[in-house]
């Protein structure tokens, strides 16, 4: 079982922003922007790694090796991904942002709640055996179809997350700090060669 395909279309939370940067200031704002952008790129990091792992292992590795590095892969995207939630939380809404505070609680929300998914992912992986060539496989389909919905939940994190880094000046703010342009460009190099 490929569970390579199941990942298609999880793109890594990655602050996917493109435009031109402001020359108009918010300090506020501005400091909020910092607080993301310090912590986010090594998050995404952590994810695309852990993305990947699951990728490479679903080729050619034997049922204990697929298993083991599963189960890690699938702990790191929960760990990454709540820790993208507890930021956000730290973090606070965006000053001055329309409805910003429900935006940062609808991306906290489903952020945490990709990061349970994967939890339980995890949970599944560990459990499976790997002594039956014919339960493993069976198991491993379970884990492949939990994984569709997962990735679905992802898609749904991104767009609530998009919502909150592209209002009013948002946007702007984040793309004035380093490390949202780095995560920018990666997200950029990865389409473009996807």
């Amino acid at each position: 079982m490929k569970l390579a395909a199941a990942l298609s279309g999880g793109a890594v939370l990655a602050l996917a922003l493109t435009g031109c940067t402001s020359d108009e200031g918010n300090p506020e704002l501005d400091a909020w922007a910092k607080k993301i952008c310090d912590t986010a790129p090594a998050q995404n990091a952590k994810i695309a790694a852990a993305d990947a792992a699951i990728t490479k292992a679903a080729k050619d590795s034997p049922p204990k090796e697929l298993q083991k590095v599963d189960a890690q892969a699938f702990q790191d995207l929960a760990e990454g991904f709540k820790a993208r939630a507890t930021l956000l939380q730290q973090a606070g809404p965006p000053p001055g942002v329309e409805d910003g505070a429900k935006k940062q609680q609808d991306a906290i929300k489903k952020l945490t709640a990709v990061s349970t998914s994967y939890a339980e992912l995890k949970k599944q992986t560990d459990e499976l055996n790997t002594k039956d060539q014919a339960k493993f496989a069976s198991g491993l389909r379970k884990v492949g179809e939990e994984m569709r919905d997962v990735v679905t939940q992802r898609k749904s994190a991104l767009n609530a997350l998009k919502k909150l880094e592209s209002g009013g000046d948002t946007k702007n703010a984040l793309l004035k700090q380093e490390g949202c342009k780095e995560a920018a460009a990666a997200a950029s190099a990865e389409a473009a060669g996807s």
